[in-house]
């Protein structure tokens, strides 16, 4: 489906060549008619924001958001595993999964970064992506609450590919309050928890998510 592809795309740390493909993307969105009114809506917004902003401040809005906090963090086994040894084992399987489908990360980026797994359900068949889409899907749905309560139009992103995902929460879930992650305290709080990780398995990890984004991730494998 394409429209992983252009949801991989938004999601994406903003370059000025995905900028200048915002009516590409859209089209892409229309042709193949996988969402809803409501929802395509919800991405115009994103995608005015995108076109109408400074690059700088859009590229500094989106390390904010998404790395600066863990709550909203792209690396999806960071929700499930944290700083673990079984996350960097999980890594290694999608990876696995990756070229099984005969696709490479084509550069420097950890295998759960959501537009790089987006980037690979755009390769499989129509309802094999929506059911693995679905495995990720309670993940997703507290990250999309927590930018709807930020007001950002990413929120709308998210919430499409819950639409995707065919995801019905549980009656009356709702996100309880929660204490801001993203200020210099909690921050300094998680680079105190981290330090006892110092020099092991996933300190190299570590590093490289919080410095690397792609635009094109994944190529084809020659």
């Amino acid at each position: 489906m394409k429209t992983f592809k252009v949801l991989a795309a938004l999601l994406s740390y903003p370059e000025a060549d995905m900028i200048a493909a915002l009516p590409e993307l859209e089209s892409a969105l229309l042709r193949e008619a996988a969402l809803t009114g409501s929802e395509l809506d919800g991405l115009r917004s994103l995608m005015r924001e995108l076109a109408d902003g400074d690059l700088l401040d859009l590229q500094e809005r989106y390390v904010g958001l998404f790395d600066r906090s863990r709550g909203l963090s792209l690396h999806l086994f960071e929700h499930v595993h944290g700083d673990s040894r079984d996350r960097g084992s999980a890594m290694i399987e999608l990876a696995g999964l990756y070229r099984n489908q005969g696709l490479m990360i084509a550069r420097a980026e950890l295998p759960d970064y959501l537009p790089l797994f987006l980037e690979y359900l755009s390769h499989l068949e129509r309802e094999e992506a929506r059911s693995t889409l679905g495995d990720v899907a309670h993940i997703l749905a507290p990250i999309q609450q927590r930018l709807a309560k930020r007001g950002s139009a990413y929120g709308f992103a998210i919430a499409a590919l819950l639409r995707l995902a065919e995801y019905i929460p549980a009656a009356g879930a709702t996100l309880p309050d929660e204490e801001p992650d993203d200020t210099p305290e909690a921050i300094d709080r998680v680079w105190e928890e981290a330090a006892v990780t110092f020099g092991g398995p996933d300190a190299a990890a570590n590093a490289s998510q919080s410095c690397s984004r792609v635009a094109g991730m994944v190529e084809q494998a020659q």
